[in-house]
């Protein structure tokens, strides 16, 4: 990629997306040059033609400590105005993560604390280690996971942010499985195994249906089951029915070939 990022790294192979977060000595925390980072990196990975799918990962024992210390100091002589100008971009780089055309996964290794949370939210896909620690802990220090919280609530459910979000305590990976916000937890030895068997599923899909499939689940979601809902959705298959990868999905199925997005 023409994009040369300075806190994480980014590399395409083949079908597959990479997305490194790289400060292992300040436990992949973020400041707004992170943030900034990984809004192009989503941006120029789920732009690019060849990708299929995308992995978020980290290197080093953390995954993501939430917002970096420097950052936080710089924060508190902010006004009401740069704070939510400060604030907008995290929320950009959420909604950009959620928003991606491409589905993501969380690779997780190591603790998510705070802002780390929603960057796990906001993937499709969560995969984690099974001595991983999940922390929501910004009340403790006079604060709310406000930016973060659209996703989170998404992924854990508001009984549990009632939770988690009021007491700050900690909880393991085995809790964060239980509560949805990740959809396996695995040994060690096993995250990039668990990875790479999901990467196979959604690299084995039909690409246009994926996309259309992440846009499904986001306009159904939530909504009352009514009129406008339901027409919607007719159309929605309709239209997939009709479109180019719809029709050679189907005919390959009956003809019991392979569809064309899996040749060579």
């Amino acid at each position: 990629m023409s994009t040369s990022f300075t806190k994480l790294k980014l590399s395409i192979d083949g079908a597959v997306a990479r997305i490194w977060l790289d400060q292992p000595e300040a436990r992949n925390a973020f400041d707004d040059i992170v943030i900034a980072e990984l809004t192009q990196a989503f941006t120029e990975a789920g732009a690019a033609p060849q990708v299929r799918a995308i992995v978020l990962g980290a290197n080093g024992p953390a995954f993501c400590a939430g917002a970096n210390l420097n950052w936080m100091r710089r924060m508190a002589d902010y006004t009401r105005d740069e704070n939510i100008a400060d604030a907008g971009k995290l929320a950009e780089m959420l909604r950009t993560i959620a928003d991606c055309p491409k589905p993501t996964i969380a690779r997780v290794q190591g603790d998510v604390y705070a802002g780390g949370m929603g960057l796990v939210a906001a993937c499709d896909i969560a995969v984690s280690v099974d001595s991983a620690w999940y922390c929501l802990s910004e009340v403790k220090i006079g604060l709310v996971p406000a930016t973060i919280s659209p996703y989170v609530l998404r992924a854990m459910g508001t009984r549990a942010a009632q939770r988690w979000f009021l007491t700050a305590e900690r909880f393991a990976a085995a809790e964060a499985h239980r509560i949805g916000l990740v959809h396996e937890v695995v040994a060690a030895d096993a995250l990039d195994a668990k990875v790479a068997e999901l990467v196979k599923a959604l690299t084995g899909a039909s690409p246009a249906a994926v996309r259309a499939c992440k846009t499904l689940i986001a306009d159904v979601a939530g909504r009352e089951i009514d009129d406008a809902l339901i027409a919607k959705t007719v159309e929605g298959i309709a239209d997939i029915r009709a479109s180019d990868e719809g029709r050679e999905g189907v005919q390959s199925f009956l003809q019991k070939r392979k569809p064309s997005w899996l040749n060579p």
